[in-house]
């Protein structure tokens, strides 16, 4: 019996001893198995972490560099030459951190690079706040003055340098693989949009040089990942190419060829860019206003237009949505007369203008072009709208207008069985009906940008049929003739790139005529009617260039009939140069002393930016 029991006891004990043995070898199986992806996401979060923190190793010695610099100009011992000398090293190094710094902190970015204008902030939401500009823009200018204002001086230099120092104090990287292909698209895009063209170099004219240091930075980024890249070879590729467009940056900048370094840099870096990102297998977790897949500067692809929309889930039956916006459009029982649609005044064969100086007494302003309309922040002249839907809903309100209320063009749009039906099949039931109806207009004027003229197909290397002086009037178009300041491409409107988050509204001084001898402001105040901010009279948002050719007569009042008219208000210095004058002014006073026959070559340019169905 007794050996029973011991027999059964040392199975049970060998029982037990196998089950605790399977049992410890699964749980370590599975403690392996949770290791090992757990190892793999540490090894994904180290690799993204060294990654960042190379990076932001490079960032602070350029901040650290930079203020250093800054605080060298309040030394009172040393003269202005050797002030003026600590600024250029401290803009130096504030370039080389650019491509960082307005990726990862975008407003203290544009605070710094601002130009020395005031801005307004706020009037939306009846905070209006009047910011005096900082940076360093504000030290250029006051550094290299003939009778220098130390006092305005040693405030621009302290303001930046606290700014720049707050920065240090708070910067912590933390960026993915698709962070890096953000931020290197956009400081190429940055280069070649605002970077050459002396937006924010308005004194030494550096713009080219300083370009060059930014690409430097892009070099070193790319240098950190070495190890991403499965294709070295590509690798190797990039930085030649980025050597390649530094070597001819090297370029007085009156004469730099813009347009053959768009062609032969800008656009083929996108491309490689490309490469790169399926190289190291990028997934974006969404697109930005610059689109992921972006292979050109000039292209229906460069921009996400869903970016720019109040619907960025909303694009279900969009062609059918475009079709029935388009009738929208074209309806004249949308007006309370029925005798006006959107088309009455935005004709087509006119690039969607009316060829008026204003459509009818009743109007106070020229009628603007809705051909790349929806890449913008702003809408109206005065920039009263925040979106296509909700200018839609000013033009049904203006009693010049429609002169209606969105209900009664509800009402009117039901009473149409074929309007009923593309509703009641487009958008989902109990949607507002009147948010449905914008949403379809302003989806059909979305597609009114072709990005088809002959600049673009010249330029993207389709065909070679630009003349020497349409090449030239581009090249002086974005450098010497400084039109590119404010008329930023691709789109040549006044929405800044790469970001395209803010619409640019400028003074000009535009004439209530076109009496040179004896000329008088403009009596519109623009922006200024809406909330009555001083700072704000007379300024108007900047459009699009594009289709220029068509849309005459220009200005927001119609005052010139020919482009010949306009580059010469703008070659004399605006309204100052006119003999207007006025402190809030955006555009630079002086004269851009261009020659007769480069104001034809510009001219020439502008006209080749007509898109096709509109030549």
């Amino acid at each position: 019996m007794k050996d029973l029991y011991s027999q059964a006891f040392c199975k049970a004990k060998t029982y037990i001893r196998v089950c605790l043995l399977l049992l410890l070898v699964a749980c370590n199986q599975k403690s392996t198995k949770y290791q090992a992806v757990n190892n793999s996401l540490n090894s994904s979060n180290s690799s993204d972490t060294y990654f960042s923190d190379s990076i932001q190793k490079i960032y602070v010695e350029n901040l650290n560099i930079t203020i250093k610099n800054l605080d060298s100009i309040e030394i009172k011992e040393i003269d202005i030459k050797k002030k003026q000398a600590y600024y250029g090293i401290a803009r130096k190094y504030f370039k080389r951190l650019e491509p960082i710094l307005a990726f990862s902190d975008k407003n203290n970015y544009k605070s710094l690079n601002a130009p020395n204008i005031v801005s307004v902030k706020g009037e939306a939401s009846n905070d209006t706040r009047v910011m005096q500009p900082i940076g360093f823009q504000v030290i250029e200018e006051a550094i290299y003055q003939k009778n220098i204002d130390t006092v305005l001086l040693k405030r621009a230099v302290t303001v930046t340098r606290n700014r720049l120092k707050l920065i240090r104090k708070n910067v912590a990287l933390n960026l993915k693989s698709y962070h890096v292909m953000w931020l290197i698209r956009d400081q190429i895009t940055r280069i070649a949009t605002t970077g050459i063209t002396g937006f924010d170099s308005p004194v030494l004219n550096q713009s080219l040089q300083e370009s060059l240091y930014t690409y430097g930075t892009i070099l070193e980024i790319l240098q950190v990942h070495q190890q991403k890249f499965s294709n070295k070879k590509l690798l190797t590729k990039f930085e030649t190419a980025i050597k390649n467009a530094q070597k001819d940056l090297k370029h007085d900048f009156d004469t730099f060829d813009r347009f053959t370094f768009i062609q032969k840099h800008t656009n083929p870096q996108l491309k490689l860019l490309l490469e790169i990102q399926k190289d190291w297998n990028v997934k974006y977790p969404f697109e930005m206003a610059l689109s992921n897949n972006m292979a050109t500067l000039f292209s229906d692809k460069t921009l996400n237009l869903a970016y720019f929309s109040d619907h960025l889930s909303d694009t279900t039956q969009l062609a059918e949505k475009i079709i029935f916006g388009e009738q929208l459009f074209n309806d004249p029982s949308l007006s309370k007369k029925y005798d006006m649609a959107c088309a009455t005044c935005h004709v087509k064969d006119l690039a969607f203008t009316d060829g008026r100086k204003k459509f009818n007494d009743a109007q106070q302003r020229n009628t603007p072009t809705l051909t790349y309309a929806s890449y913008q922040r702003d809408f109206f002249m005065d920039a009263r709208a925040g979106s296509l839907e909700g200018q839609i809903i000013g033009v049904v309100e203006n009693h010049n207008e429609f002169n209606m209320t969105m209900d009664s063009v509800i009402q009117r749009v039901l009473k149409n069985q074929k309007y009923q039906k593309s509703l009641a099949t487009l958008y989902q039931k109990n949607q507002n009906n009147g948010r449905n109806i914008r949403h379809a207009i302003a989806s059909y004027i979305r597609t009114l940008n072709s990005f088809n003229s002959k600049f673009d197909k010249n330029i993207r290397g389709e065909e070679k049929t630009l003349t020497a002086d349409e090449q030239r009037g581009f090249n002086l178009f974005m450098g010497k003739a400084l039109c590119a300041t404010c008329h930023f491409p691709p789109v040549f409107n006044g929405t800044v790139p790469p970001n395209y988050n803010d619409t640019e509204l400028e003074f000009i001084g535009v004439p209530e005529t076109i009496d040179t001898k004896n000329p008088v402001l403009s009596s519109d105040l623009g922006r200024y009617n809406l909330y009555k901010t001083q700072e704000r009279k007379h300024f108007f948002k900047t459009p699009t260039i594009r289709n220029i050719n068509k849309t005459a007569p220009y200005m927001h009042n119609g005052v010139y009939q020919t482009l010949a008219e306009v580059m010469d208000f703008y070659n004399k210095g605006g309204g100052v140069g006119l003999g207007i004058h006025n402190e809030y002014q955006t555009l630079p006073f002086d004269s851009l002393s261009l020659s007769k026959k480069e104001v034809l070559q510009v001219i020439d340019f502008m006209k080749t930016l007509s898109d096709e169905n509109n030549e």
